[in-house]
């Protein structure tokens, strides 16, 4: 297939070229691989810089595990050893500490990494 890549700075121009990708996609031709992999390229660095995806707070991807879990905010007490160390935590006011963050870790079977801090700060080992 002869195709000229769709750079792309819109709408538009990324509706043309993810239906060029999928022409790509449907080829047998082994040049065509090349500029499927190209477009590819193209189309995932407009989408991220169009819709950058934004990283949970800790308070917020607790809260969702609450929810899934049917649990309580004191439910977590046992967790976080206060009811006001869980309200601090899920107001945002407090970061979990490493021991809370691997309780966390254990109670809901999840990765420790959705309850560290995104902005490098090391959560504190107490409690």
């Amino acid at each position: 297939m002869k195709a000229t890549l769709v750079v792309i700075e819109n709408d538009a121009d990324h509706k043309q070229a993810l239906a060029l990708l999928e022409r790509l996609m449907a080829s047998t031709a082994p040049e065509d691989r090349a500029r499927t992999k190209a477009q590819a390229q193209l189309i995932e660095s407009y989408e991220r810089s169009r819709w950058p995806v934004r990283e949970a707070a800790v308070a917020d991807v607790l809260s969702y595990l609450m929810e899934q879990h049917g649990l309580s905010r004191t439910d977590l007490v046992p967790l976080f050893g206060s009811r006001g160390r869980v309200s601090e935590v899920l107001s945002g006011k407090r970061e979990p500490s490493m021991a809370q963050i691997r309780k966390l870790r254990e109670r809901f079977n999840v990765s420790a990494d959705l309850f560290i801090p995104r902005d490098g700060r090391v959560p504190h080992a107490a409690e």
